[in-house]
């Protein structure tokens, strides 16, 4: 079954780990992300634009995410939307970035890899 929310929670996977956010990000501002499906029954591909400030990654849509970007670029992120969860690890650089996400939606298992593109 193809799921836009899966693909939806998978690009909220591209987000950061660190425990505490830091002021003023060097990766602060907006950015375009593609998340392409390997693996698994969701949806191709899904474009998505998120906003990091601080070192905290919002999208206006996804309320249940916990992630942040580490001063060194590295991202780590979850979210959950109903039954449906996703997760994601990778790092950005000054304008550019990608990494993986792995998720499901009931039984059904996704993963692939996410790229970003500073805006």
């Amino acid at each position: 079954m193809k799921t836009t929310s899966l693909s939806m929670i998978a690009a909220a996977c591209f987000i950061a780990s660190s425990p505490v956010a830091h002021a003023r990000s060097t990766y602060d501002g907006s950015w375009d992300l593609v998340f392409v499906t390997q693996r698994g029954a969701c949806d191709p591909s899904y474009n998505f634009t998120v906003n990091i400030s601080d070192g905290i990654v919002t999208h206006p849509n996804l309320v249940k995410f916990r992630g942040y970007v580490a001063r060194s670029g590295s991202v780590r992120a979850s979210v959950t939307v109903h039954e449906k969860f996703a997760s994601g690890t990778g790092r950005l650089t000054g304008t550019s970035g990608g990494g993986r996400w792995s998720g499901h939606t009931g039984s059904e298992q996704c993963s692939g890899y996410w790229t970003a593109q500073r805006n």
